[in-house]
């Protein structure tokens, strides 16, 4: 039996039924775009993470670039600015910075938790630092409160990269929550997937959220009047509805994919295989189950030919990637040494008990003698 990585086609067929039904809705309404589906999905996932407002946009990279775009016209950031990023991330984050006129400051991670190490951060302020991006990377959340009380006491701005960890709580707070302001993505793979593409930025800060609902739609409040010079980035009615419909059973997903990640972390014995490592009490929503392989090809050429797919996330830092030459002569030794070893296991809400246990077995099969 092969097992795939992720297999969307099961993960969708299990709402089939309600996923029709909405596609239907949609189609009989006659309304395609900025109607009442965006708009009861936006009230819904506020509600859901636990914040005044959601704005529904065209992908998770738009959701910060509009987020750090909806600072600058209140006047929060300026050209030049500073901000503090993860260097282990996918090169969106940084994209939505630069887009910006910003600068990013890329500080080494928690070698354990993959994700920002406060320390770290706090030692890379300077004068022009205005705001830290932390991302919630795999799902699992960064360390939001050290970072929240850096924050405060630099006056710094906190803005959540949340675009894997949909359902990730913490002290009873979701991620999204945990911030200024917060970015998903809702890309078909993500725990919380649409059938296209889609984001939102999430928020309590009024100012914000008014200012980045203008922005997504032309800069426009009021149709043929716009005050800013906006995008056209707005999550559409269709994709609304998927959302809507995935959305309830959220929590549920998240919690096979616990199950999952559980079962693994208990049975996977190997040496060579380090498993990853959970901080606190936070509920990692397991968006990818990365393990550490110093033989990290062969481990993957191994799984392959015990019928388990894997994928590397990422295998290029973005400090490393031709789009950002600039950065070449950053050395980031605890960065190059993950993006050479990571190496992503299958996990999702559909996996049977029979393809879990293939991949515990294959992983416990490597570098033994036949």
């Amino acid at each position: 039996m092969d097992v795939p990585f992720l297999s969307l086609r099961d993960v969708n067929a299990r709402y089939a039924d309600e996923l029709r039904a909405a596609a239907s809705r949609v189609i009989d309404s006659g309304w395609y775009v900025m109607g009442e589906e965006l708009r009861a999905f936006e009230r819904e996932f506020a509600a859901y993470c636990g914040v005044a407002h959601a704005v529904g946009v065209g992908n998770g990279l738009d959701a910060l670039s509009l987020i750090l775009r909806g600072y600058k016209e209140l006047g929060a950031l300026r050209d030049g600015d500073e901000v503090i990023v993860p260097a282990n991330t996918f090169i969106a984050t940084l994209l939505a910075i630069t887009a910006n006129q910003l600068v990013p400051v890329l500080v080494e991670p928690d070698a354990a938790t993959f994700n920002l190490d406060p320390a770290r951060v706090e030692a890379a302020i300077s004068p022009r630092t205005r705001a830290i991006m932390p991302v919630h990377l795999y799902g699992q959340l960064a360390d939001m409160a050290s970072l929240s009380t850096i924050a405060r006491q630099h006056r710094l701005l906190v803005i959540e990269d949340a675009a894997q960890a949909h359902g990730a709580v913490a002290d009873r707070r979701r991620a999204g929550a945990l911030g200024d302001a917060a970015g998903f993505s809702f890309f078909p793979t993500k725990n919380l997937g649409a059938l296209g593409d889609g984001g939102a930025i999430v928020t309590d800060n009024d100012e914000l959220a008014a200012r980045v609902l203008a922005l997504r739609n032309y800069g426009s409040e009021v149709k043929y009047q716009h005050l800013y010079q906006g995008c056209n980035s707005r999550l559409d009615e269709i994709q609304a509805a998927m959302l809507r419909v995935k959305l309830a059973h959220l929590d549920d997903e998240v919690a096979m994919r616990q199950d999952v990640a559980r079962r693994y972390r208990d049975g996977i014995r190997n040496a060579q295989i380090l498993l990853p490592q959970v901080a606190g009490e936070a509920r990692h929503a397991w968006h990818l189950f990365v393990v550490r392989c110093g033989e990290r090809d062969r481990l993957q050429q191994h799984l392959h030919a015990h019928g388990v797919q894997s994928q590397v996330h990422y295998p290029v830092p973005p400090h490393r990637q031709p789009a950002y030459s600039s950065l070449h002569e950053l050395r980031l030794p605890i960065t190059e040494q993950l993006h050479d070893e990571v190496l992503s296991l299958p996990i999702g809400p559909a996996m049977s008990t029979a393809a879990i246990d293939q991949v515990i077995n294959a992983c416990n099969a490597f570098g033994r003698a036949p």
